[in-house]
């Protein structure tokens, strides 16, 4: 098949009064978000942050010593893309494992407050995951990661399998959110692809570098450039790589479509032979932790409440723009976006 790159100039980078078409169009897609159910499974993680000021060196060791202000504990991983699913205004259920320890009670207590659905989170014999990251003077000066990389176990995934069985028809979509902690597996994959995919279900995985190979045979994978040249085993350095690298993977997965997100160059959407490159919305950039969660998150609800890929991944970019203005693991609001489109942020 001939690749043919189609730029996307424009379009939507602010909708006007005149522009009526296209405003009635995504205010429609937008209000339709509090209808839709996402299903979010995946690696359950609990962002730790420790924020303070460093004015000296330890005299113990070469160290910097910081003079602790603030901490807080904030939603990560497929966490976070159920808070991105429910900061959007849809219904989020998310189904993962999680340790029998105060981090896990605390993770449950913070998804619960978003009023996200926990019925799916099931507790293994293993640590909560948890990433702690020290911040000094708006700088991150170390992260250290309490977690257990196994598969989790027998045990574990057939109750998650019987769950998933149960409610198979309470979601409009699918979210895999992969972060090598050991949920998502080759059996799980199978298993999603032969009770949901099979029936008609949109399946998006935002992917991890070395799990590629799990992922055929989904709707669209969201690598960002990394793990898209890793992923293809193109290296990327210009548009030509980059359209290799989005078909080979497309080829190699047998996947519906593929966004590579881009960072401050945007997006481009591989779907039906074509390419559409997406120029980025940011108008600043402070902190991308989380933005690959809010991608996957505002496509998979989009494309859930009526819109086209290219349509979802446009209202995406504008989310992704929004969340790297913000420091920390952040998500949007419908009205963000809409003041987005409309060049008013």
């Amino acid at each position: 098949m001939h690749w043919k790159p189609r730029p996307l100039v424009g379009e939507l980078h602010s909708i006007t009064r005149e522009n009526i078409g296209l405003k009635t169009k995504f205010a429609k897609i937008l209000k339709n978000f509090g209808k839709k159910r996402i299903l979010i499974i995946g690696d359950l993680i609990l962002d730790h942050y420790i924020w303070g000021l460093v004015e000296r060196i330890s005299p113990e060791a070469p160290v910097p010593v910081v003079d602790v202000k603030k901490e807080d504990y904030n939603l990560g991983g497929a966490s976070n893309v159920a808070a991105n699913i429910v900061s959007l205004g849809g219904k989020a259920t998310v189904v993962g494992v999680r340790g029998d320890d105060f981090f896990g009670e605390l993770l449950e207590s913070l998804l619960k407050r978003r009023g996200i659905d926990t019925s799916g989170v099931f507790i293994g014999k293993r640590p909560t995951t948890v990433k702690t990251r020290v911040i000094a003077h708006n700088q991150q000066v170390v992260r250290f990661d309490r977690e257990e990389r196994r598969t989790v176990s027998d045990r574990v995934f057939k109750e998650i399998a019987s769950f998933l069985l149960e409610r198979r028809d309470d979601w409009d979509g699918i979210i895999i959110s992969d972060y090598k902690k050991g949920m998502v597996s080759q059996r799980l994959m199978k298993y999603i692809l032969k009770e949901f995919k099979s029936n008609g279900a949109f399946v998006a995985v935002d992917p991890k570098v070395g799990h590629f190979s799990l992922y055929k045979g989904v709707s669209i994978i969201t690598p960002n450039l990394k793990e898209a040249a890793q992923g293809s085993g193109v290296e990327i350095t210009d548009e030509q790589s980059l359209i290799a690298a989005g078909q080979k993977l497309i080829k190699r997965l047998n996947c519906d479509s593929v966004l590579i997100t881009r960072g401050e160059e945007g997006m481009s959407l591989f779907e039906d032979g074509q390419v559409i490159h997406i120029p980025t919305f940011a108008q600043s950039v402070y902190d991308v932790t989380g933005a690959g969660d809010t991608v996957i998150a505002t496509v998979t609800l989009a494309y859930s409440a009526g819109a086209s890929l290219k349509d979802a991944a446009l209202i995406a970019n504008h989310a992704a723009g929004i969340v790297v203005a913000k420091l920390g693991t952040a998500t949007a609001t419908v009205e963000e976006i809409t003041k987005s489109m409309r060049g008013e942020l």
